[in-house]
């Protein structure tokens, strides 16, 4: 998975899909300054980048969680990926809303049906874990099995491994916030001198200041 987690970073960062900014930090809806900015919706547009994510995804599905019957896209950036993963493996596939409809049946996923299969879901990238584990909650509530979870990035926050850990369930990213350093660095994406910065933010986001 080395190759992929490489290549998959160089993509993200020569696409624009990821950002840094670690001396005029991004405000996250949280309230949170970040360092890095990232928006996985780019990769849809550029062919040759998401093939080496759905060929990454399905590497990591057939590593970690190889008795699959189902994938799930989370929406709504997990749905495209979890599509072309699905067609590589030869795999039924549902999509979760964020909510359930407010109208007709009231469904919350609609695909294929869960009632006693196993789901691996699939979202764009993984900070806390929130939305994702919500989307597992829905799954188990029509009689799945969620069996893990695959992300296209981790920002490698100590939350996402505890509500994580809450939720029973474990989760795999095809690249991660420290491979995306290492390459942005050795990209001329970031100067060496602002690493240990970076780093500080990972292991202590809410306190973390630059300036």
């Amino acid at each position: 998975m080395t190759e992929y987690a490489k290549q998959v970073a160089r993509d993200l960062l020569k696409i624009g899909a990821v950002k840094f900014a670690p001396t005029t930090p991004f405000t996250w809806a949280s309230g949170i300054k970040s360092p890095i900015y990232t928006d996985n919706r780019m990769t849809i547009g550029f062919p040759e980048v998401r093939e080496n994510i759905y060929n990454g995804l399905a590497t990591l599905i057939k590593e970690h969680y190889d008795d699959v019957e189902v994938i799930g896209g989370v929406a709504t950036a997990g749905i495209p990926h979890a599509a072309w993963v699905a067609d590589l493996l030869k795999k039924p596939m549902i999509y979760v809303r964020s909510k359930p409809k407010d109208h007709g049946a009231g469904r919350q996923t609609e695909g294929a049906v869960v009632l006693g299969k196993k789901v691996v879901l699939i979202d764009d990238l993984i900070s806390t874990g929130g939305s994702v584990l919500q989307a597992a909650e829905a799954v188990r509530a029509e009689g799945g099995k969620v069996i893990g979870v695959i992300a296209i990035f981790s920002y490698e926050l100590d939350a996402a491994d505890v509500n994580f850990a809450a939720a029973k369930l474990t989760y795999q990213s095809l690249t991660t916030y420290s491979q995306m350093v290492t390459e942005a660095i050795n990209s001329g994406h970031l100067d060496a001198s602002q690493y240990t910065s970076l780093q500080a933010w990972r292991e202590n986001p809410t306190d973390w200041y630059s300036y």
